[in-house]
């Protein structure tokens, strides 16, 4: 897998903004992808220096859809820390 196939897009929610504090950045990862392909793919696309990635598969949400019921394909969600004092500037000033 090619590294800029990995990462999706991030994730930008209030607890994602709240973990940006602590040097923690959200992404959705392609579900092929596992930990040091991640980690080479943050680094590489932003120019950082990955100390942690923590990987967890989110579950599709069940809704119905005209009387039945559909389920999304599962997704893969990585939360990344990055040595501190390296920023992610994607996510500044969100």
């Amino acid at each position: 897998m090619h590294l800029y196939e990995v990462l999706r897009r991030p994730l930008i929610t209030e607890k994602s903004t709240v973990l940006q504090a602590e040097s923690k950045y959200a992404f959705e990862v392609a579900v092929e992808a596992n930990k040091p392909q991640i980690k080479r793919a943050v680094e590489k696309s932003f120019n950082v220096t990955v100390t942690g990635v923590r990987v967890m598969t989110m579950p599709g949400k069940r809704q119905k859809v005209r009387g039945r019921e559909v389920s999304p394909r599962p997704w893969k969600k990585a939360i990344v820390t990055v040595k501190p004092g390296d920023k992610i500037g994607f996510f500044e000033g969100v």
